[in-house]
């Protein structure tokens, strides 16, 4: 048996002349978080289709959990969960009349559903809630209540697809501390984001631009390895200071946060704190820092411009 959940090679997915996935290939490990980062329509929700066998891939071979996609996709169903960034459960019934519906689509018996409704009950917090219309439950319930619902026949291999898009901070940090619970009992998950502090929890990330996958590494890695030093700069006229750097070919792009100019500087500039106040004389006297790359980054840098 391979040590790997998703293993896709070369997958091209086309709707008529336009690309939407363009020469693909994935290795998932089992038991991981592995996570695709990228701005909306840049091909994420797409893979997974193609992955799940939703959609036929123009080309390319795709294996998930050993079976060959979309041919055995029907084998496949019954191994995965799929929740999606859009709330698809049914308003007008209660938080246990859903999941005992889920739990019937999966064919679980009467003794064996019931025990597993308790459990997913209790796991995500819904226990005071299972006479509730779901209607009227908040964001963060329902979207516990989706996890709970994708994972009630114990899914071997889950798909969240911008699962956290709705929900505030505290929701969306508790929402993966129960993936991480998943990953740890043996489920491999698959999530698309394009949250950066959320990319960052992932064991494994790609990448995705315009149906490319731009990088695909550990998040700690990727950021390691990004080819710049970064050095932030508080000084004055941050704007002006700004649009003056980037008209050098050693500036791979600049950003402000607050009261700082963070500058990301090619790495064969070996002293960069020192060059910029050569090159630039109104930071002869200004703080200047090296800092710590972030996720942030590493997707301005191999995206947009390192793409043209």
């Amino acid at each position: 048996m391979t040590d790997f959940a998703i293993h896709a090679n070369n997958v091209v997915k086309k709707f008529g002349d336009f690309t939407a996935i363009d020469d693909i290939n994935l290795r998932v490990p089992k038991g991981t978080i592995y996570g695709f980062l990228g701005l909306n329509g840049c091909g994420k929700s797409t893979t997974i289709r193609v992955l799940t066998g939703l959609l036929t891939p123009t080309s390319g071979s795709v294996k998930v959990l050993g079976l060959d996609i979309p041919k055995q996709s029907e084998q496949l169903r019954i191994k995965i969960g799929y929740m999606t960034q859009k709330f698809s459960l049914y308003d007008d019934l209660t938080v246990e009349e859903n999941l005992t519906f889920i739990g019937q689509i999966f064919g679980l018996p009467g003794k064996t559903l019931a025990k597993r409704l308790n459990e997913q009950l209790h796991i995500y917090g819904l226990d005071q809630r299972r006479k509730q219309q779901v209607g009227w439950m908040s964001g963060g319930q329902k979207q516990r209540l989706s996890l709970a619902a994708a994972t009630m026949h114990k899914p071997e291999l889950l798909f969240l697809d911008e699962p956290t898009s709705a929900v505030d901070p505290q929701n969306r940090r508790e929402f993966w501390e129960q993936l991480f619970d998943l990953s740890d009992q043996g489920t491999t998950i698959l999530v698309t984001t394009h949250y950066m502090d959320e990319a960052e929890r992932c064991h494994r990330l790609a990448i995705m631009e315009s149906g490319f996958i731009c990088a695909d590494d550990e998040p700690e890695t990727l950021m390691n390895n990004m080819g710049v030093n970064i050095v932030e700069a508080r000084a004055d006229n941050l704007r002006q200071l700004k649009e003056k750097v980037m008209k050098h070919a050693e500036i791979r792009s600049a950003a402000q946060l607050g009261i700082r100019l963070r500058i990301l500087i090619q790495q064969q500039v070996t002293h960069p704190i020192e060059w910029l106040k050569t090159m630039f004389p109104e930071l002869a006297n200004a703080e200047l820092n090296l800092a710590r790359p972030s996720l942030e980054d590493v997707f301005v840098t191999v995206t947009g411009k390192g793409r043209q």
